[in-house]
This record gives C-alpha cells, structure tokens and sequence, in this order.
C-alpha cells in the first residue's frame, strides 16, 4: 500500500487543482435562477434548500439512511475542526498524514489541541502503511490526499470491529470515489474540490454507532476541560 504505482493516464480535462475545479458539463448562470439571495438559512426557503442538499448527498454517495448529515460553517476545514475539538480526548488519538492538509490536522492536534498523539507521516507519492494502525485508537486521516492525490485504494485496511472512531477528512473524496461508509465513524468533506462549488460550506457525516455514543455519554472533550 505504500509502494503504488503513478497513474498510467492523464485526466482527460486538466482543470482540477486544490481550489475549486470545473464546474459540471453545461453549467450556466441559468442553473441559479431560484436561489434565495438574501434570505436566511432559518427561512423557510433557505431550510428547504438545506434539505434538499442533505438528500441528494445521501441518494448520490450512498449513504445509509441512520447516518447523520449535516451542513456546517467554514468550507470542510470547520467541519474536520468540529470534529477534532469535539471528539478527541476520550482515548488516545493516531494522526495520519501524507500532504499537507493531513499534516495540518496533526499541527492542530498537537499544538492546539495538544493530545499526546502517535503521528504517522508518509512522503509525498505514498501512503501511511495502515497495517501499522492501531485502530483501537481515535485515527485522523485524509482518504485522499489534495495536494498530493495519493488516496486510499479501499477499506479493506480498516476493521469493522475497533476500539476508536475513523475521523476522515474526504473533501478530495467524495463525490469522485466509493467511500465504505461503515468503516468511517466521521467524514468530512465540502463542496470546493469535486463538486466545483463555493468553499464556504462543509459537510459532516456521522455514523449512528458513535453518534448514538456520544448522545449517551458525554466524553471529555478539550474543550469541555478548558478554563479559557
């Protein structure tokens, strides 16, 4: 898993990147016609529109119906921040990175958060060996690298019975590959990379194992322990 080979065929449209990408075949300003600028989220419009996001996320990616989604504030950064400063603390913790998003996720751990985490870093080109994972740990990692676009063949690597949550960051992810979803605990993403959409809003995806866990025992977070 760490020695793969560099893919054999160019894209064939060449306008990806680590911002937004292409906008889909036939975009055109017409496609905006009914959105609601200048009304309110907590209007009844704006809710409907929310609602129709979350179903068409869970119709196209796949996603089983007792899985929790939500759409959240600052692009997928706030929804992988979310995550980290709400769930972490309660075990210990494994950071997994091979680019610089993931590498960012271990700063934030670390510096900010500073949990005691194992830290496991790839070189560009590769990927963490996963069979080196203690999965009975809390496991951050990135399902495909931005910068780097080395992902994850599949979940094989990841057991379905463990001890800790999968928190994945996807937002290079999804919509372009298969996600197993019961193999992730957390999933983020947002709509700048696949989608070609604004980076404004993230996604957060939460399976019901952990999240009927956390609605049951409250877990001592760092934020929950800080004076400040």
């Amino acid at each position: 898993m760490t020695d793969l080979d560099a893919p054999a065929v160019r894209p064939a449209n060449p306008r990806f990147s680590s911002g937004p990408c292409a906008k889909i075949p036939g975009f055109s300003l017409d496609l905006l016609a009914d959105a609601p600028l200048g009304r309110s989220h907590r209007a009844a419009i704006g809710k409907a529109k929310l609602k129709t996001a979350i179903d068409l996320t869970r119709e196209i990616l796949g996603v089983p119906a007792d899985y929790r989604i939500g759409i959240v504030p600052a692009s997928d950064t706030g929804a992988v921040e979310m995550a980290l400063w709400s769930l972490l603390g309660a075990r210990p913790v494994e950071m997994l990175a091979w680019e610089s998003f993931g590498e960012g996720w271990v700063t934030d751990v670390v510096k900010q958060l500073k949990l005691d985490a194992r830290v496991q870093v790839a070189p560009y080109g590769r990927i963490v060996d996963f069979t080196t994972v203690d999965f009975d740990r809390d496991v951050v990692f990135t399902w495909n690298g931005t910068t780097s676009g080395c992902r994850l063949p599949n979940g094989e690597a990841i057991p379905a019975n463990r001890g800790g949550l999968t928190i994945c960051d996807a937002t290079s992810a999804a919509f372009a590959m298969d996600l197993p979803w019961d193999k992730l605990d957390v999933t983020t993403f947002s709509w700048q990379k696949v989608l070609g959409g604004e980076g404004a809003h993230g996604m957060l995806i939460l399976s019901p194992a952990r999240w009927n866990g956390w609605k049951a025992i409250p877990l001592p977070g760092p934020c929950q322990r800080s004076s400040g």
